[in-house]
């Protein structure tokens, strides 16, 4: 059922919101991958997580980083599987939400896409068939700068010609929808897809 908003852009965040969160299967084949000890790998593969998507730190050097930290040696061909694996990980669509994207989208309601991620993500994003849905993509590696801050959603604001109170953001952190409100953006915490589309048709009514 199409979900018309005339005179808002909804800006939506990608990861556990579109995607999927990984599986319990893609976290072990990461960890095996990677050897050493899990309870070391997972606390590093966050803790650099920003750096990479704020693209202060290239992946070659985001991996390395994990590879110090659990003392073990990496050469070239097993961090290109790392990548892979990890970024294969963050592809699974959810299909329910990805209905509700339709559903604005045959509605005509103008959508963009906001994500922080590395700038490997650019591609996927913008030339895969979600690309289709969405007028702008942007992709915080590539802005030097990430989610919740003012300047990041100031520039989404202007890329778009919209005003705060033209736009909606959508958000499984909430850190980051309250980032966005501050700024006089209406926001919605995403806990799920129903969730969403009932958000969503309540602004269309």
């Amino acid at each position: 059922m199409a979900i018309s908003i005339p005179g808002k852009v909804i800006v939506f965040d990608y990861g556990e919101v579109i995607s999927v969160t990984p599986s319990d299967e893609d976290r072990a084949a990461l960890t095996e991958l990677a050897g050493g000890d899990p309870h070391v790998f997972w606390p590093a593969y966050w803790r650099h997580r920003d750096a990479l998507d704020q693209g202060t730190l290239s992946i070659q050097s985001y991996w390395r980083g994990i590879e110090r930290e659990l003392g073990e040696t990496w050469g070239d061909a097993k961090i290109h599987r790392l990548w892979l694996a990890d970024f294969r990980s963050w592809l699974t669509i959810d299909h329910d939400t990805l209905q509700v994207l339709l559903d604005l989208k045959e509605g005509g309601t103008r959508m963009a896409l906001l994500s922080n991620a590395g700038r490997d993500f650019g591609s996927y994003f913008r030339h895969g068939t979600l690309g289709d849905l969405f007028e702008k993509v942007f992709v915080s590696g590539e802005l030097g700068t990430i989610k919740p801050s003012p300047e990041i959603f100031e520039h989404v604001l202007s890329e778009l010609g919209v005003t705060p109170e033209q736009t909606v953001f959508i958000d499984n952190k909430e850190a980051n929808v309250r980032g966005a409100e501050a700024l006089g953006i209406a926001g919605h915490v995403f806990v799920s897809p129903s969730g969403l589309r009932a958000y969503l048709e309540g602004l269309g009514s």
